[in-house]
């Protein structure tokens, strides 16, 4: 099944193209480092995840065009893919007694570099976007306007993408009654002024 998925630090949200599924036929498990999702004879499997899910809190909707899951992180961080052999931040390395210990010549103990950059992150207060609007910067922007896009029925997408094409990506719309009525007008910003090059 064709899916994509965009991600912050808490979650990941898994979008499962299946037009027209039953949400009474769609069966989703949730398993710390394993999904599935099967629906009929159409199955996809995440095996094994990048990172450990909470399988409490994470949930999905079953919608017209697509199925949403939002995967909860149990650790949080960025992933860059859904799937790989990354080590767990949450299970704990054992040590085991080392044959250099024995003999009294000793390695210096390895870093974990992994837990020292989690605790200058966490130590690190973030900006909300309150205290600095620019936070974030155009990723954030991105998947704001994605998950706008995502959970919108069919006339807000119809409306976004018409009024952000006529108008030269200076007005983007939401209310379909409106944009329906005829071409969306260019309006820059204040200061500028619009030229069409050809």
């Amino acid at each position: 099944l064709r899916h994509e998925f965009y991600e912050t630090d808490e979650k990941v949200t898994l979008s499962i193209f299946d037009r027209g599924a039953d949400p009474a036929q769609v069966s989703i498990q949730f398993e710390p480092r394993k999904f599935t999702y099967t629906h009929g004879d159409k199955s996809l499997v995440l095996e094994p995840l990048k990172g450990q899910i909470d399988t409490e809190a994470s949930d999905f909707t079953v919608g017209k065009v697509k199925v949403e899951v939002r995967l909860v992180k149990r650790a949080q961080g960025r992933w860059g893919s859904l799937v790989g052999d990354a080590p767990d931040p949450l299970t704990a390395p054992t040590v085991a007694a080392s044959p250099e210990a024995a003999t009294g010549t000793r390695k210096p103990p390895r870093k974990n570099w992994d837990g020292i950059t989690t605790s200058i992150l966490t130590s690190e207060k973030e900006k909300t976007t309150d205290e600095d609007p620019n936070v974030g910067g155009d990723s954030t922007l991105n998947s704001f306007f994605q998950k706008i896009f995502g959970d919108a029925d069919e006339d807000t997408k119809r409306a976004m993408m018409k009024s952000y094409s006529e108008s030269g990506g200076t007005t983007l719309s939401t209310n379909w009654d409106e944009v329906k009525k005829g071409k969306v007008e260019v309006k820059p910003p204040a200061g500028s002024e619009w030229k069409k090059w050809n």
